[in-house]
């Protein structure tokens, strides 16, 4: 089955569209890059996709059940920018939200749950922060967090909007060996990204995307100057030289 399937999806902020009619299949286990310009409707198609906001027409489908039947399997990443982090929890707290659609809302974590949290907070170098307010740690920390949220859902299929925004080197390298270490588990990573010379070596596929689809497929065959050049027109001129530097 297709992990993501999305048919014709239009999405419309007060009768203005912001996605037209994109279509696209994820194919499994491969790290996506969702790459436009700024406006171009990337963080809106991740949100349209989870149920986040209103869609005026087309299908999303997570392995041919609608999103609702299949929220157990999808984890997400919000943007860091969009998070109240003066909320008052620590970080443990918040990655133990992560289980309650596996345990329920009305439950309390157990021992088990309890240990689960703490080795996804392990796995992003965290542990040690675990009983810090989440309103005291950096933006990289916050984002390894919310990361290792994600990773306590146990899901199979995962959205990420723009994880490597605002965050040290150190933190892009672990946030990328996290999601290498998922793609070989099988799992489905698509990720919002707005670095353009690190597209070729984070992802196995990309979406090109400027309110429409403007190109989907492996990355070495999709990710060129010509199809670069319909998605960002005038705007790709001063990135040019850096992309070909970059090769």
């Amino acid at each position: 089955m297709v992990p993501v399937r999305v048919e014709n999806l239009t999405i419309a902020y007060h009768q203005k569209p912001v996605l037209q009619e994109v279509s696209f299949e994820a194919p499994q286990g491969k790290l996506i890059g969702i790459v436009g310009p700024n406006g171009a409707g990337k963080s809106t198609l991740i949100k349209g996709i989870l149920g986040l906001i209103p869609i005026a027409s087309g299908e999303v489908r997570i392995y041919e059940e609608i999103y609702k039947k299949q929220r157990k399997k999808v984890g997400y990443v919000p943007q860091r920018g969009t998070v109240d982090w003066d909320f008052p929890t620590n970080a443990l707290d918040v990655v133990l939200m992560g289980r309650y659609g596996h345990i329920g809302w009305f439950k309390r974590p157990n021992k088990k749950d309890q240990d689960f949290a703490k080795a996804c907070l392990q796995k992003v170098g965290m542990l040690e922060f675990a009983n810090r307010q989440i309103s005291e740690l950096s933006g990289g920390q916050q984002q390894r967090v919310f990361l290792a949220r994600a990773l306590a859902q146990e899901a199979d299929v995962y959205f990420m909007d723009e994880p490597f925004v605002g965050v040290d080197a150190a933190t892009e390298k672990a946030i990328i060996a996290l999601l290498n270490e998922l793609k070989e588990m099988g799992k489905t990573v698509l990720v919002v990204h707005h670095d353009l010379q690190t597209v070729e070596e984070y992802f196995d596929w990309v979406l090109l995307l400027n309110m429409r689809k403007i190109a989907f497929g492996p990355t070495k065959s999709t990710f060129t100057i010509e199809n670069l050049q319909k998605a960002y027109g005038g705007r790709l001129t001063f990135l040019q030289d850096q992309l070909i530097l970059g090769k």
